[in-house]
């Protein structure tokens, strides 16, 4: 195994060591912790420039400490790593497998990045219900509009790679766009009726681009389970669907949403907020738990929705692309009249420059 010592902090990156491959740190940390990195040629294929593997730093490892990972006294082989990160389809794939022959559940976290304690929560889940642990990190352009964020979406992958080492994630697969989407590629999964009301009214052609992507990852990686967070219900509806109408041998959960002391729903998008939009979107979720208290009440649906817009508008919002009640199971309406359930409550409004979703169950 080959090991780099680093400098004392503070030191900086990006920085660019060669070992058997050409690595790059592109991060800012300057954390007394990150003296040395453990770095392991892992590419299954002998093409070198194709895999990077980082191991995470250690906790408080001295700088010439021994490794924690040691090989075994009766092999010259390196341990695997803890941690590792791939970009191409056949090393997912080839890794994957590997850990599939020894009998052990993979399960997979869709992510496009930015990650926050909303991501980790999955991986959490995701801990329970398999051995190993994969997170996709990939910003997907055919779910974003033409008007849309997806220049401006945030993106960190060396944090977010030593936010899942941290979290005990054990493969982080970080795919370009060419990977994904190869010189030539036509094809495009629709998913009607869950997908067409709500954010699939407010953003054309958007779930088109969420169905197409899932349908990807579950057939590069072949998981046991994939985890989905809630606060976007209506995107694990739609990908619930197409795993049953597909035939895609993968179970899929949902995990309930991650919130902050206020109750706004953790957003990789809430870095857009200023202090000021920060506050007025913190009562979303207000909105929601009165309608589901109202609805709970034998109140209307019709009078709950044309309450809570009021609510989000008189709360600062500047657009109100929907507030609606919705059956839990395909997103229809359950009509004017009084609720009974299980529903969903379903919001979307914009402030400032972020547009922002939540939704709540009634049961």
């Amino acid at each position: 195994m080959a090991m780099v010592d680093l400098p004392a902090p503070p030191f900086s990156f990006p920085t660019t060591i060669t070992l058997a491959c050409d690595i790059d740190l592109n991060s800012t940390t300057d954390s007394a912790t990150m003296r040395r990195f453990q770095f392991v040629n892992r590419n299954l294929y002998g093409d070198a420039a194709s895999t990077q593997v980082v191991m995470r730093a250690v906790d408080g490892m001295d700088a010439h400490a021994a490794p924690r990972h040691k090989p075994s006294p009766f092999s010259r082989e390196p341990a695997m790593p803890e941690f590792a990160i791939v970009r191409t389809v056949a090393d997912l794939r080839a890794q994957v497998g590997a850990w599939k022959r020894s009998g052990q559940r993979v399960a997979l976290v869709p992510t496009m990045g930015a990650l926050h304690e909303g991501h980790l929560s999955l991986i959490a889940l995701a801990k329970t219900r398999a051995e190993r642990v994969v997170a996709s990190v990939f910003v997907n352009p055919t779910q974003f509009g033409p008007n849309e964020d997806f220049d401006a979406y945030p993106r960190g992958e060396a944090r977010d790679a030593e936010l899942l080492a941290g979290a005990g994630c054990d493969l982080m697969f970080a795919p370009g766009v060419a990977e994904m989407y190869p010189q030539g590629f036509s094809t495009s999964i629709s998913v009607t009726g869950v997908s067409e009301p709500l954010d699939g009214a407010a953003r054309p052609g958007h779930f088109n681009g969420v169905a197409t992507v899932v349908t990807k990852l579950l057939l590069q990686c072949g998981p046991d389970v994939a985890v989905f967070g809630e606060k976007d219900y209506q995107q694990l509806q739609v990908i619930k669907r197409l795993v049953r109408d597909l035939d895609i041998p993968v179970e899929i959960i949902g995990a309930p949403t991650s919130r902050l002391e206020d109750g706004l729903a953790r957003s990789s998008r809430n870095a857009y907020l200023s202090e000021a939009e920060r506050e007025v979107a913190g009562r979303m979720n207000l909105a929601l738990s009165e309608a589901v208290r109202r609805l709970k009440a034998g109140e209307s649906v019709e009078r709950v929705e044309a309450t809570g817009r009021a609510a989000l508008e008189r709360a600062g919002f500047q657009r109100i692309d929907y507030f609606e009640v919705r059956n839990a199971d395909d997103l229809s309406h359950p009509g004017p009249g009084p609720w009974s359930g299980p529903g969903r409550v379903l919001a979307a409004a914009v402030i400032g420059k972020t547009r922002l979703i939540d939704n709540m169950a009634v049961e």
